[in-house]
């Protein structure tokens, strides 16, 4: 679970007769955190502070968030709970939290009308806990649908998943909300890929498309080796979903580091210590090769 990486709270806000929802994820002071974006019609808010260029070194909270670019809004009510919690970059006005969205197209089901606003994203905030995460058709994912695998065939159920891939101490776990234009991908995955794409007549499909998450890990890395990690996340939903990365998609993924937060007692690959607290070091390679297969194997367990 993404819980498993300490420090991280997890906290959903659902409608399931409207078929939409967000899912904000809180981190612990110290994160650190970069993005990468791949497919062709984002829906984002706030993605350029995470540049490894970037002056800010931080993220705070990141919002996954169905409604296409009106789910955006539900940030402002993250806003608001960070600040209510003393949490941002320090500045002369006050803290200025760094909350992070992104979204999925989901208005082709459900009620297009009704999406994630300010108080939807207030309330995923006081929901989240360091516990086991809900996953399913919740939260961001309520509302995703993946691609068929029968040519022609209707779009099937997505959704919000989640796997951890783990080498001695270190750590990468991901939660990704799938909502893509291609089909869980396998050997049978070309026939119904080409047969959508030539059903396309509009900018987006129906039902929508898109598919963002998050992959954290324990090790200790700067922005420019977060953003490796992102580009090894993109590599897992590659394999997991064909086709990926396509005109009618927004996907993004943030990777975040949590290695200045408590992982257990040092030993083995687990080195250095803040304030008291174990931190894992590892080369930023390994920690790419285990998003590309926490990601993949995440998307997976969705099944065909």
């Amino acid at each position: 679970m993404i819980t498993d990486i300490v420090g991280l709270r997890v906290g959903h806000w659902t409608d399931a007769e409207a078929a939409t929802g967000c899912t904000v994820v809180l981190f612990p002071e110290g994160t650190v955190a970069s993005a990468e974006v791949r497919g062709g019609a984002p829906a984002t808010r706030e993605l350029e502070v995470l540049d490894p260029g970037a002056t800010v070194q931080r993220i705070d909270a990141l919002l996954l968030t169905g409604g296409s670019a009106f789910g955006l809004a539900a940030a402002d009510g993250v806003m608001r709970w960070c600040e209510e919690q003393g949490v941002g970059v320090p500045t002369t006005g006050g803290r200025v939290p760094i909350v992070v969205a992104l979204a999925l197209f989901d208005l082709g089901v459900g009620t297009a009308e009704i999406r994630p606003d300010a108080a939807s994203g207030y309330a995923a905030c006081a929901a989240a806990g360091a516990g086991p995460v809900e996953l399913g058709r919740v939260g961001a994912g309520t509302g995703a649908t993946v691609g068929s695998r029968v040519p022609g065939g209707p779009r099937g159920p997505g959704g919000l998943v989640a796997a951890e891939a783990v080498a001695g101490h270190l750590r990468v776990a991901a939660l990704v909300a799938v909502n893509a234009f291609g089909a869980p991908a396998g050997d049978d995955a070309i026939a119904p890929a080409l047969a959508a794409v030539e059903r396309q007549r509009g900018w987006v499909a129906a039902g929508g498309n898109t598919t963002i998450g998050l992959v954290a890990t324990n090790a200790r890395l700067d922005k420019a080796g977060c953003h490796r990690v992102a580009q090894g996340a993109h590599d897992g939903l590659a394999r997991a979903v064909f086709p990926a990365h396509t005109r009618f998609d927004g996907d993004a993924f943030v990777a975040a580091s949590v290695g200045t937060v408590a992982h257990g007692p040092a030993s083995g690959s687990a080195a250095g210590s803040e304030a008291g607290l174990a931190v894992v070091d590892a080369d930023v390679d390994a920690v790419r090769a285990l998003a590309v297969h926490a990601v993949a194997a995440a998307i997976g367990s969705l099944g065909p």
